[in-house]
């Protein structure tokens, strides 16, 4: 194995953690920042026409890669922050995600419990949905393409072959035929058809069954016999292979991966309703009880009247619990902070320059205001604890990933809780107001 670079560029190597047939990932430092950053190193070693080709190749998929970063920005999508090509190598610089890839858990005696899989493909649902809401579907997307860690936060790498669906598929540069891995791809994609994000939807079904059962749904001897399993064979079920996996968890993989694009799933949204609708109806774990009455404890608030039962359950998944004691600043007047809190039990005082404005209880928002502000992002009054608390604190970026019914009942919502503020600290303020100029009943008159 060769020895790793001190120096790429201006970062400095820390380790080798990733190697492949045509690149090297190392984990480095920033020169004038102390976190970590990950390099992708690719070097041009071929000589010759065939070397040639392929060096065109890579460079073609480092340009779409780099094209493709710029129009994402998700949590669950790897960032990537400059690509730099060189006469003898080019490397990508891109965020650092300490975890590991997907293709550790495919293994029958590494699968993950069913609740796990669940969370994370509901992740990779949630991001395919938001590239492809960008104009860009990945078409590679696999084990080794989706990386964790051990809090089961989820990244999507590897947007090399991300096809720009804005584009004419002939003009279209970053659009190279045969791309994707085999074993995970759609019907479509083996027949070398125009593609759709529903390509991704597909191969995220087939690593959702790989992880579920440990092994992949069409197995063959020969890439012939794969491409005719992938087209005209269906795929054996997941509860027969997996006793732990409902009858309704092995719809949702079967829709995932319907042979008709008309039957499958029209987008990850979509897909990621049915994946929440399963996860609560799994039993007889700590998890779900404790889940179970978290969900009553919510539909008890005031707050999440209107809510249905899968966007409620949609909600416990985005939130984060949290308790708290008296006394407990936990917003700062002038803060930056956007995440906010739906409070379940407790009363908390909201301040501004040192000054008692008024009081809330339980099923009311607090802390929404650098939320709501899209220019400063600030904090126009400050949130302690009176009593013992505890709230469903909402983190903007995991709402992000919510159903569009979901981001938009919490708009309305918090919308409304602010205008009733408002008015209850308007009519406070009056009180000590001068009288005000009396009008006429007139109406105004234009000319």
């Amino acid at each position: 194995m060769e020895q790793a670079p001190a120096i790429i560029g201006k970062y400095r190597v820390v380790r080798e953690i990733g190697r492949g047939a045509t690149a090297t990932v190392y984990e480095a430092r920033h020169p004038k920042l102390s976190r970590s950053i990950a390099i992708k190193l690719i070097r041009f070693d071929g000589e010759g026409r065939d070397g040639s080709k392929l060096n065109r190749r890579l460079l073609k998929l480092l340009r779409a890669e780099e094209a493709v970063a710029r129009r994402l920005d998700h949590p669950n999508i790897i960032s990537i922050y400059e690509v730099v090509t060189e006469p003898d190598q080019a490397y990508v610089v891109m965020e650092y995600f300490p975890g590991t890839t997907l293709e550790r858990f495919c293994g029958f005696e590494r699968r993950l419990p069913v609740q796990r899989v669940i969370g994370i493909v509901f992740k990779c649902c949630m991001a395919l949905d938001y590239a492809y809401r960008q104009g860009i579907v990945h078409r590679d997307i696999k084990p080794a393409n989706i990386l964790i860690n051990e809090n089961d936060d989820v990244r999507i790498t590897d947007f090399g072959l991300a096809l720009n669906v804005d584009k004419q598929v002939e003009a279209d540069s970053t659009f190279i035929m045969g791309v994707g891995s085999p074993a995970y791809m759609s019907p479509e994609q083996v027949k070398n058809y125009p593609l759709s994000h529903k390509t991704d939807l597909y191969s995220l079904g087939v690593v959702m069954f790989h992880l579920l059962t440990g092994r992949l749904p069409f197995r063959a001897v020969s890439p012939a016999q794969l491409v005719y399993k992938i087209i005209n064979t269906d795929p054996p079920s997941v509860a027969q292979l997996n006793p732990d996996v409902s009858e309704q968890m092995n719809a949702v993989i079967r829709k995932a991966m319907e042979k008709d694009l008309y039957s499958r799933y029209k987008n990850g949204a979509e897909f990621a309703k049915d994946l929440s609708a399963v996860r609560y109806k799994i039993v007889d774990d700590e998890d779900a009880r404790l889940d179970t009455l978290r969900f009553s404890m919510l539909r008890r608030q005031a707050f999440f009247t209107g809510f249905e039962d899968v966007e409620l359950w949609e909600v416990l998944r985005i939130g984060s619990w949290r308790t708290a004691g008296p006394r407990v600043k936990l917003v700062g007047e002038g803060g930056t902070g956007q995440r906010f809190g739906v409070l379940l039990e407790g009363r908390v005082e909201l301040s501004l320059g040192g000054r008692r404005m008024m009081e809330l209880g339980p099923g009311t928002v607090f802390g929404e205001m650098a939320w709501l502000d899209r220019v400063e992002h600030r904090q126009t009054l400050s949130v302690v604890s009176l009593e013992p608390l505890v709230y469903l604190e909402i983190n903007p970026s995991a709402l992000a990933l919510a159903s569009d019914e979901v981001q938009k009942i919490f708009c309305q919502k918090v919308a409304a809780a602010v205008a009733y503020r408002l008015g209850v600290i308007a009519a406070a303020h009056a009180k000590h107001c001068p009288p005000a100029t009396e009008g006429n009943s007139d109406t105004a008159s234009g000319h």
